[in-house]
């Protein structure tokens, strides 16, 4: 149950992993998505939400421990410095030459998207804090008895059965 892999994880920690790394591919889908779909005007405050959704997994995936507001707090700080990195016009630059670059970086500073961030921010932590409480309750829920025989034994005295 809590075993340990070939990385010396444990159980909880793989799972955790695996949660967050499946949550970063449906972002990069949602992303992607939303890009090829949706007008200018919905498709890029909704990338910015998603951008910074997509650090909070990342950051869940590097460190699986790591509590929802911590994980957002993390990801809203991220998203931050790459907004206010494009002040000095080194994204542009990069993102002239790389996709991947613009994707990750952008190339312009845009007041708004900071707004975005946050939402994105506090988003991810309720699905994160979310999704965390029903791990908890189905673990506890399917958690063997630990002292059942007492327990066996107190309600067989109080149903009067020896």
């Amino acid at each position: 149950m809590g075993g340990v892999n070939d990385q010396g994880e444990t159980g909880g920690r793989l799972r955790a992993r695996s949660a967050a790394l499946g949550a970063a591919a449906v972002t990069v889908g949602a992303g992607l998505a939303v890009r090829a779909g949706l007008g200018e005007e919905f498709a890029k405050p909704a990338g910015d939400v998603l951008y910074t959704v997509l650090v909070h997994t990342l950051v869940v995936l590097a460190a699986p421990r790591t509590r929802p507001r911590t994980a957002a707090a993390v990801a809203l700080a991220l998203s931050w410095a790459v907004e206010f990195l494009q002040l000095t016009g080194i994204p542009a630059g990069l993102s002239r030459h790389s996709t991947a670059a613009r994707l990750a970086l952008g190339s312009t500073f845009n007041p708004p998207d900071l707004l975005w961030y946050a939402v994105g921010a506090a988003l991810a932590c309720a699905a994160h804090t979310a999704l965390r409480t029903a791990a908890r309750s189905s673990r506890l829920r399917h958690a063997p008895l630990r002292h059942a025989p007492l327990r066996h034994a107190r309600r067989r005295a109080y149903r009067g059965v020896r």
